[in-house]
Protein backbone atom coordinates (compact mmCIF):
# COMPACT_ATOMS: atom_id res chain seq x y z
CA UNK A 1 0.00 0.00 0.00
CA UNK A 2 1.73 3.08 -0.77
CA UNK A 3 1.38 6.52 1.25
CA UNK A 4 -1.74 8.22 1.03
CA UNK A 5 -2.45 12.06 0.71
CA UNK A 6 -3.34 11.86 4.37
CA UNK A 7 -0.28 10.02 5.22
CA UNK A 8 1.77 13.05 3.38
CA UNK A 9 -0.14 15.55 5.20
CA UNK A 10 0.64 13.89 8.32
CA UNK A 11 3.75 13.55 8.39
CA UNK A 12 6.43 16.01 10.07
CA UNK A 13 8.97 17.53 7.80
CA UNK A 14 11.54 16.40 6.59
CA UNK A 15 10.91 12.60 6.40
CA UNK A 16 12.22 9.80 4.67
CA UNK A 17 9.50 7.86 3.52
CA UNK A 18 10.56 4.19 2.66
CA UNK A 19 7.61 2.11 1.06
CA UNK A 20 8.35 -1.48 2.08
CA UNK A 21 6.45 -3.32 -0.75
CA UNK A 22 8.36 -1.44 -3.18
CA UNK A 23 11.81 -2.41 -1.13
CA UNK A 24 10.57 -5.85 -1.23
CA UNK A 25 10.05 -6.11 -5.40
CA UNK A 26 13.81 -4.98 -5.60
CA UNK A 27 15.05 -7.51 -3.69
CA UNK A 28 12.82 -10.31 -5.50
CA UNK A 29 14.28 -8.45 -8.82
CA UNK A 30 17.56 -9.51 -8.15
CA UNK A 31 17.51 -12.60 -6.01
CA UNK A 32 15.42 -14.23 -8.96
CA UNK A 33 18.40 -13.22 -11.41
CA UNK A 34 21.06 -14.47 -8.54
CA UNK A 35 19.24 -18.05 -8.09
CA UNK A 36 18.99 -18.01 -11.81
CA UNK A 37 22.78 -17.86 -12.48
CA UNK A 38 24.15 -19.87 -9.45
CA UNK A 39 24.82 -16.64 -7.85
CA UNK A 40 24.74 -16.55 -4.30
CA UNK A 41 23.33 -12.52 -2.58
CA UNK A 42 24.79 -11.29 0.35
CA UNK A 43 23.49 -7.67 0.03
CA UNK A 44 25.41 -4.63 1.56
CA UNK A 45 23.15 -3.22 4.48
CA UNK A 46 24.94 -0.10 4.93
CA UNK A 47 21.73 1.41 2.33
CA UNK A 48 19.16 0.26 4.90
CA UNK A 49 20.61 -0.27 8.15
CA UNK A 50 17.73 -1.34 9.04
CA UNK A 51 17.23 -5.51 10.52
CA UNK A 52 13.85 -5.24 8.93
CA UNK A 53 15.03 -4.53 5.60
CA UNK A 54 17.69 -7.52 6.22
CA UNK A 55 15.18 -10.14 7.38
CA UNK A 56 13.46 -9.59 4.33
CA UNK A 57 16.35 -10.26 2.13
CA UNK A 58 17.46 -13.44 4.19
CA UNK A 59 13.99 -14.76 3.94
CA UNK A 60 14.14 -14.04 -0.23
CA UNK A 61 17.08 -16.00 0.17
CA UNK A 62 19.92 -14.06 0.93
CA UNK A 63 23.12 -16.24 2.35
CA UNK A 64 24.10 -13.79 4.36
CA UNK A 65 24.59 -9.77 4.57
CA UNK A 66 27.53 -7.38 4.13
CA UNK A 67 28.78 -4.85 6.33
CA UNK A 68 31.11 -2.08 6.22
CA UNK A 69 32.36 -1.30 9.50
CA UNK A 70 32.68 -3.14 13.39
CA UNK A 71 30.12 -1.38 14.86
CA UNK A 72 27.61 -1.38 11.84
CA UNK A 73 27.77 -5.17 12.02
CA UNK A 74 27.02 -5.29 15.55
CA UNK A 75 23.73 -3.46 15.07
CA UNK A 76 22.37 -5.79 12.90
CA UNK A 77 23.60 -8.82 15.21
CA UNK A 78 21.80 -7.47 17.88
CA UNK A 79 19.33 -6.46 16.23
CA UNK A 80 18.14 -9.79 14.76
CA UNK A 81 18.30 -13.19 15.68
CA UNK A 82 18.18 -14.25 11.71
CA UNK A 83 21.58 -12.28 11.00
CA UNK A 84 23.66 -15.37 11.42
CA UNK A 85 26.42 -15.04 8.63
CA UNK A 86 28.44 -11.77 8.10
CA UNK A 87 31.30 -10.52 5.88
CA UNK A 88 32.98 -6.73 6.52
CA UNK A 89 34.38 -5.33 3.66
CA UNK A 90 36.84 -3.24 5.23
CA UNK A 91 40.15 -3.25 6.58
CA UNK A 92 39.93 -3.91 10.27
CA UNK A 93 42.99 -1.66 12.13
CA UNK A 94 43.24 -0.71 15.71
CA UNK A 95 43.37 -2.32 18.86
CA UNK A 96 39.56 -1.36 19.90
CA UNK A 97 38.04 -2.65 16.59
CA UNK A 98 40.01 -5.62 16.30
CA UNK A 99 38.66 -6.39 20.16
CA UNK A 100 35.02 -5.74 19.21
CA UNK A 101 35.20 -8.11 16.17
CA UNK A 102 37.14 -10.82 18.50
CA UNK A 103 33.58 -10.30 20.68
CA UNK A 104 31.60 -10.75 17.43
CA UNK A 105 33.15 -13.74 15.90
CA UNK A 106 31.88 -15.72 19.10
CA UNK A 107 28.34 -14.89 17.62
CA UNK A 108 27.68 -15.23 14.16
CA UNK A 109 30.03 -16.86 11.13
CA UNK A 110 32.07 -14.01 10.32
CA UNK A 111 34.31 -13.04 7.21
CA UNK A 112 36.35 -10.18 6.94
CA UNK A 113 38.97 -8.82 4.42
CA UNK A 114 42.55 -7.25 3.84
CA UNK A 115 44.70 -6.12 1.43
CA UNK A 116 48.16 -6.50 3.21
CA UNK A 117 49.91 -8.10 4.97
CA UNK A 118 50.16 -5.46 7.73
CA UNK A 119 46.05 -5.73 8.23
CA UNK A 120 46.32 -9.61 8.07
CA UNK A 121 49.20 -9.85 10.84
CA UNK A 122 47.05 -7.12 13.07
CA UNK A 123 44.00 -9.83 13.09
CA UNK A 124 45.89 -12.56 13.08
CA UNK A 125 47.61 -11.15 16.23
CA UNK A 126 44.40 -10.97 18.03
CA UNK A 127 42.96 -14.52 16.77
CA UNK A 128 45.68 -16.61 16.77
CA UNK A 129 44.76 -17.65 20.53
CA UNK A 130 40.90 -17.03 19.95
CA UNK A 131 38.19 -20.36 19.64
CA UNK A 132 38.27 -20.65 16.31
CA UNK A 133 39.88 -19.47 13.17
CA UNK A 134 38.58 -16.06 11.63
CA UNK A 135 37.89 -16.38 7.90
CA UNK A 136 39.96 -13.04 5.95
CA UNK A 137 39.38 -12.83 2.17
CA UNK A 138 41.69 -10.94 0.88
CA UNK A 139 40.33 -7.66 -1.42
CA UNK A 140 41.52 -6.89 -4.73
CA UNK A 141 41.27 -3.60 -7.39
CA UNK A 142 39.94 -4.88 -10.48
CA UNK A 143 39.48 -1.28 -11.52
CA UNK A 144 38.30 0.90 -9.00
CA UNK A 145 41.14 2.44 -7.88
CA UNK A 146 40.43 2.32 -4.13
CA UNK A 147 41.42 -0.31 -1.68
CA UNK A 148 42.71 -4.05 -2.68
CA UNK A 149 45.46 -5.20 -4.19
CA UNK A 150 46.68 -4.29 -7.57
CA UNK A 151 47.31 -7.78 -9.65
CA UNK A 152 46.66 -11.63 -9.26
CA UNK A 153 50.13 -12.32 -8.31
CA UNK A 154 49.85 -9.71 -5.17
CA UNK A 155 46.43 -11.12 -4.11
CA UNK A 156 48.16 -15.27 -4.74
CA UNK A 157 51.26 -14.01 -2.04
CA UNK A 158 48.66 -12.23 0.24
CA UNK A 159 46.39 -15.33 -0.08
CA UNK A 160 49.32 -17.81 0.84
CA UNK A 161 50.54 -15.82 3.75
CA UNK A 162 46.91 -15.77 5.62
CA UNK A 163 46.69 -19.49 4.85
CA UNK A 164 50.23 -19.32 7.04
CA UNK A 165 48.77 -17.03 9.80
CA UNK A 166 47.72 -18.29 13.53
CA UNK A 167 44.35 -17.86 13.87
CA UNK A 168 43.26 -17.15 10.35
CA UNK A 169 42.07 -19.20 7.40
CA UNK A 170 41.83 -17.57 4.07
CA UNK A 171 38.42 -17.90 2.56
CA UNK A 172 38.83 -16.04 -1.00
CA UNK A 173 38.30 -13.49 -2.93
CA UNK A 174 36.68 -9.86 -2.74
CA UNK A 175 36.54 -6.88 -5.44
CA UNK A 176 34.26 -3.74 -5.05
CA UNK A 177 34.46 -2.86 -9.38
CA UNK A 178 33.41 -0.11 -11.17
CA UNK A 179 29.99 -0.49 -13.03
CA UNK A 180 30.56 -2.30 -16.06
CA UNK A 181 34.03 -4.11 -15.00
CA UNK A 182 32.75 -7.72 -15.06
CA UNK A 183 35.18 -8.84 -17.61
CA UNK A 184 38.23 -7.30 -15.57
CA UNK A 185 36.55 -9.40 -12.90
CA UNK A 186 37.10 -12.01 -14.80
CA UNK A 187 40.56 -11.78 -15.80
CA UNK A 188 41.76 -10.98 -12.55
CA UNK A 189 39.84 -13.44 -10.19
CA UNK A 190 40.45 -16.05 -12.42
CA UNK A 191 44.07 -15.44 -12.61
CA UNK A 192 44.44 -14.76 -9.07
CA UNK A 193 42.23 -17.82 -8.38
CA UNK A 194 44.58 -20.23 -10.74
CA UNK A 195 47.54 -18.85 -8.79
CA UNK A 196 46.25 -19.72 -5.40
CA UNK A 197 45.09 -22.91 -6.05
CA UNK A 198 48.10 -23.78 -7.84
CA UNK A 199 50.03 -23.50 -3.55
CA UNK A 200 47.21 -25.91 -2.86
CA UNK A 201 45.18 -23.30 -1.51
CA UNK A 202 41.47 -23.22 -2.13
CA UNK A 203 39.15 -20.57 -3.00
CA UNK A 204 35.99 -21.11 -1.45
CA UNK A 205 34.54 -17.54 -2.56
CA UNK A 206 35.01 -15.06 -5.33
CA UNK A 207 32.57 -12.27 -4.32
CA UNK A 208 31.81 -9.20 -6.02
CA UNK A 209 29.56 -6.60 -5.82
CA UNK A 210 27.41 -3.11 -7.10
CA UNK A 211 24.43 -1.76 -7.35
CA UNK A 212 24.68 -0.32 -11.11
CA UNK A 213 26.04 -3.36 -12.99
CA UNK A 214 24.52 -6.01 -10.90
CA UNK A 215 22.25 -7.08 -13.66
CA UNK A 216 25.62 -7.91 -15.49
CA UNK A 217 27.32 -9.90 -12.61
CA UNK A 218 26.77 -13.56 -14.27
CA UNK A 219 29.15 -12.06 -17.26
CA UNK A 220 31.95 -12.70 -14.97
CA UNK A 221 31.21 -16.44 -13.98
CA UNK A 222 34.73 -17.04 -11.89
CA UNK A 223 32.16 -15.13 -9.13
CA UNK A 224 30.61 -17.08 -6.76
CA UNK A 225 28.82 -14.41 -4.93
CA UNK A 226 27.46 -10.70 -5.33
CA UNK A 227 26.67 -7.97 -3.17
CA UNK A 228 24.36 -5.56 -3.79
CA UNK A 229 23.52 -2.35 -1.66
CA UNK A 230 21.64 0.37 -3.45
CA UNK A 231 19.56 -2.11 -5.39
CA UNK A 232 16.84 -2.70 -2.37
CA UNK A 233 16.12 1.04 -2.64
CA UNK A 234 17.38 2.63 -5.38
CA UNK A 235 18.25 6.27 -5.91
CA UNK A 236 18.20 8.84 -8.80
CA UNK A 237 21.88 8.40 -9.44
CA UNK A 238 20.81 4.48 -10.56
CA UNK A 239 17.64 5.88 -12.33
CA UNK A 240 20.18 8.15 -14.46
CA UNK A 241 22.35 4.77 -15.38
CA UNK A 242 18.64 2.94 -16.63
CA UNK A 243 19.31 0.67 -13.98
CA UNK A 244 15.84 1.48 -12.88
CA UNK A 245 12.42 4.02 -13.11
CA UNK A 246 11.17 5.97 -10.27
CA UNK A 247 8.11 3.58 -9.48
CA UNK A 248 11.05 1.62 -8.03
CA UNK A 249 12.73 3.92 -5.65
CA UNK A 250 11.42 2.80 -2.51
CA UNK A 251 13.09 5.58 -0.49
CA UNK A 252 11.88 9.13 -1.10
CA UNK A 253 12.29 12.36 0.86
CA UNK A 254 9.48 14.33 1.79
CA UNK A 255 10.09 17.92 2.04
CA UNK A 256 8.17 21.35 3.14
CA UNK A 257 8.24 24.14 1.16
CA UNK A 258 8.63 27.32 3.45
CA UNK A 259 9.57 30.04 1.56
CA UNK A 260 8.52 31.48 -1.87
CA UNK A 261 10.78 34.61 -2.26
CA UNK A 262 10.90 34.92 -6.39
CA UNK A 263 7.91 33.52 -8.70
CA UNK A 264 10.75 31.14 -9.84
CA UNK A 265 12.36 29.81 -6.79
CA UNK A 266 11.11 28.53 -3.49
CA UNK A 267 12.77 27.18 -0.46
CA UNK A 268 12.47 23.61 1.06
CA UNK A 269 12.76 22.20 4.63
CA UNK A 270 15.39 20.07 3.78
CA UNK A 271 19.16 20.55 3.16
CA UNK A 272 22.29 18.97 3.21
CA UNK A 273 21.71 17.39 6.57
CA UNK A 274 18.64 15.27 5.02
CA UNK A 275 19.32 14.90 0.82
CA UNK A 276 23.08 14.26 1.01
CA UNK A 277 25.60 16.83 -1.06
CA UNK A 278 26.24 13.96 -2.85
CA UNK A 279 26.40 15.14 -6.36
CA UNK A 280 27.61 11.49 -8.32
CA UNK A 281 28.17 13.75 -11.19
CA UNK A 282 24.53 15.00 -11.87
CA UNK A 283 22.90 18.17 -12.09
CA UNK A 284 21.42 19.51 -8.44
CA UNK A 285 20.40 17.34 -5.58
CA UNK A 286 17.65 15.17 -6.46
CA UNK A 287 14.67 14.46 -8.18
CA UNK A 288 11.28 16.24 -7.68
CA UNK A 289 8.41 13.29 -8.01
CA UNK A 290 6.33 15.29 -10.75
CA UNK A 291 7.79 18.51 -11.65
CA UNK A 292 10.66 17.11 -14.18
CA UNK A 293 10.96 21.50 -14.45
CA UNK A 294 12.33 22.32 -11.14
CA UNK A 295 16.10 21.78 -10.17
CA UNK A 296 17.47 21.61 -6.90
CA UNK A 297 20.27 23.61 -7.13
CA UNK A 298 21.67 24.96 -4.03
CA UNK A 299 21.95 23.31 -0.49
CA UNK A 300 23.00 24.89 2.29
CA UNK A 301 22.33 22.85 6.00
CA UNK A 302 18.58 23.07 6.23
CA UNK A 303 17.29 24.76 3.68
CA UNK A 304 17.46 23.47 -0.30
CA UNK A 305 16.96 26.10 -3.31
CA UNK A 306 14.40 25.22 -5.65
CA UNK A 307 14.74 27.34 -9.31
CA UNK A 308 12.34 26.51 -12.67
CA UNK A 309 12.94 28.42 -15.66
CA UNK A 310 8.89 29.49 -15.69
CA UNK A 311 6.88 30.19 -12.42
CA UNK A 312 7.56 27.28 -10.13
CA UNK A 313 3.90 27.14 -9.20
CA UNK A 314 4.73 26.23 -5.30
CA UNK A 315 2.87 28.16 -2.48
CA UNK A 316 4.63 28.18 1.49
CA UNK A 317 3.19 24.52 2.63
CA UNK A 318 3.64 22.33 -0.32
CA UNK A 319 4.93 19.24 0.20
CA UNK A 320 7.19 17.59 -2.67
CA UNK A 321 8.57 14.06 -2.47
CA UNK A 322 12.27 13.68 -3.38
CA UNK A 323 14.19 11.12 -5.03
CA UNK A 324 17.48 12.01 -3.66
CA UNK A 325 21.33 11.28 -5.61
CA UNK A 326 22.23 8.75 -3.05
CA UNK A 327 19.78 6.80 -0.73
CA UNK A 328 22.56 5.33 1.35
CA UNK A 329 24.05 8.20 2.67
CA UNK A 330 20.27 9.86 3.26
CA UNK A 331 19.81 6.64 5.42
CA UNK A 332 22.72 7.60 7.71
CA UNK A 333 21.04 10.77 8.54
CA UNK A 334 17.93 10.13 10.02
CA UNK A 335 17.19 8.23 13.76
CA UNK A 336 13.69 7.02 12.18
CA UNK A 337 12.64 6.13 8.94
CA UNK A 338 8.68 6.44 7.80
CA UNK A 339 7.87 3.35 6.67
CA UNK A 340 4.54 2.08 5.13
CA UNK A 341 3.81 -1.22 3.37
CA UNK A 342 4.59 -5.12 4.32
CA UNK A 343 1.34 -5.46 5.43
CA UNK A 344 1.37 -2.00 7.42
CA UNK A 345 -2.46 -0.63 7.55
CA UNK A 346 -0.50 2.71 8.32
CA UNK A 347 2.96 3.88 8.36
CA UNK A 348 5.06 2.81 11.03
CA UNK A 349 8.56 4.93 12.67
CA UNK A 350 11.25 2.70 12.59
CA UNK A 351 14.20 3.22 14.29
CA UNK A 352 17.36 3.15 11.94
CA UNK A 353 19.36 0.60 13.75
CA UNK A 354 22.76 1.17 12.20
CA UNK A 355 22.61 5.36 11.80
CA UNK A 356 26.08 7.03 12.56
CA UNK A 357 28.13 3.23 13.20
CA UNK A 358 30.70 4.51 11.35
CA UNK A 359 33.86 2.80 13.61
Amino acid sequence: MPFSPSDIAAANTPAVLIDLDIAQANIERFQDYADRHGLKVRPHIKTHKLPLVAEMQLAAGAAGITCQKVSEAEAMIAGSAAVTDVLITYNIVGAEKLAHLKALATKVKLSVVADSQAVADGLSRIFQDGPQPLTVLVECDTGANRCGVVSPAAAADLAAHIHRSPGLVFGGLMTYPPAGGEAAVERFMAEAKARIEAQDIAVPVITSGGTPSMMHAAEAPVTTEYRPGTYVYNDRSLVTRGVCGWDDCALTVLATVVSVPAPNRAIIDAGSKTLTSDLLGLNGYGHVLGRDDILIDQLSEEHGRLVSSGNIGLSVGDRLRIVPNHACVVTNMVDHVLAIGAGRPAPELLPVAARGKIV
